[in-house]
């Protein structure tokens, strides 16, 4: 992972931003084992293009022989899940020359975890509320989301 980003950040031309979620982020900022082949990511505070991005993620793709979607943006249909300010709460995980790349906090992987409904993102989420310190806050999150009326909320429980 860290060698495509590394290839993505030298053909960046304008500083990038890049906040990643899902397993990505379980690896790289916080450790956790497991196996991934992509990069779930979305463009935060930065000229960049999607449609650019997009160009330059195919490019490295080619040059390092790796799935053409290893990094996508996914994930951030889950976006709307996770507490504002989570940009205060990320953890850097790389920073290249042009490109920066942030993880998500536990708390807020958890969130998008619970909310996903996918059964392989309960193990994940198993080991996220073991290292998490905030657990309470997040489960006071998600009943929050639940009075608000959102209905997958119940599910995320």
């Amino acid at each position: 992972m860290l060698k495509a980003l590394t290839a993505l950040d030298k053909r960046l031309d304008k500083p990038t931003k890049i906040v990643i979620g899902g397993g990505a982020a379980m690896l790289l900022a916080y450790d956790i084992p497991l196996s991934t082949m992509d990069i779930d990511g979305v463009l935060v505070g930065t000229e960049t293009m999607p449609a650019e991005l997009d160009s330059l993620v195919k490019d490295v793709a080619k040059e390092l022989h790796i799935h053409a979607h290893w990094f996508n943006s996914y994930f951030s249909t889950f976006t709307y899940t996770i507490p504002s300010g989570y940009e205060k709460r990320t953890k850097k995980v790389y920073a290249g020359k042009r490109l920066e790349v942030l993880a998500l906090d536990i708390s807020d992987l958890l969130i998008m975890k619970c909310f996903s409904g996918r059964e392989k993102d309960i193990g994940h989420a198993r080991v996220l509320a073991k290292r998490c310190k905030n657990l309470d806050k997040v489960e006071n999150y998600i009943h929050e989301l639940l009075d608000k009326g959102l209905s997958n909320a119940r599910d995320a429980l």
